[in-house]
């Protein structure tokens, strides 16, 4: 009796692997095409204002990736992941900076998350730190990068990527932000945005902080140093 138990359930575990691995390839095949309008943590924040008895407020617009200013591609590269175009999704170099960094008491220990993770987490997970989401975060993580090219990954994150609070995307933040459409975007106003993203919800591209100024000088200097960006 337990021995055909074990078995049922081996076969049912089986199963939903097998059903798991062949619904995901396929969700990450269909948007290498389809734009990503609407993603989990669009609509986690839509039910935590909803909740909270606020106004929705949810501002995001798709467009492709010829219709945002090559300023903000190099902004975010510059800011968030400089090896974007060298590694395969994870950059294990960074995360032993991070590690090393953390232990010599110069920063505090950082995720090292590459744009690929980013985009990962943001279009197929939920927010959290948990093990088990951090084990999704890099099978979607290496599918993506198996799928996509270089510049479709950089296309989805870049409309996808939380800029302020109920603002998602390159086109959205910069009629909000800028009262212009994300081509026009000049290489300050690129990297005052890049410059908010470690945490779009506290930091204010419309209001921009001493640090965020600091942030802001930094990631120019970054970006006069990567030059052009080729992508693939």
């Amino acid at each position: 009796m337990a021995q055909k138990l074990g078995k049922r359930i081996y076969r049912f575990l089986w199963k939903s692997a097998l059903g798991f691995v062949g619904l995901s390839v396929c969700f990450v095949l269909l948007f290498r095409f389809v734009p990503v309008y609407l993603t989990p943590l669009m609509l986690i924040r839509s039910v935590e204002q909803v909740s909270a008895g606020k106004d929705l407020q949810l501002k995001h617009t798709w467009v492709p990736i010829e219709s945002i200013s090559k300023n903000l591609s190099l902004a975010v590269v510059s800011s968030e992941d400089q090896n974007f175009l060298n590694h395969y999704g994870i950059d294990f170099k960074a995360i032993k900076r991070s590690v090393e960094d953390s232990k010599n008491g110069t920063k505090r220990l950082r995720g090292a998350s590459t744009i690929t993770q980013q985009t990962a987490k943001n279009v197929f997970l939920w927010p959290g730190r948990s093990w088990v989401r951090k084990g999704f975060e890099v099978y979607f993580t290496l599918l993506v990068e198996i799928v996509w090219s270089k510049e479709r990954i950089l296309e989805v994150y870049l409309n996808s990527i939380e800029m302020g609070n109920g603002i998602y995307g390159a086109e959205a933040a910069s009629r909000y932000y800028f009262k212009k459409s994300a081509k026009e975007l000049s290489k300050t106003q690129a990297a005052t945005i890049a410059a908010v993203l470690p945490n779009p919800r506290e930091y204010s591209a419309k209001r921009p902080s001493p640090y965020i100024h600091s942030r802001i000088r930094w990631i120019k200097q970054q970006m006069g140093q990567l030059g052009t960006l080729k992508l693939k």
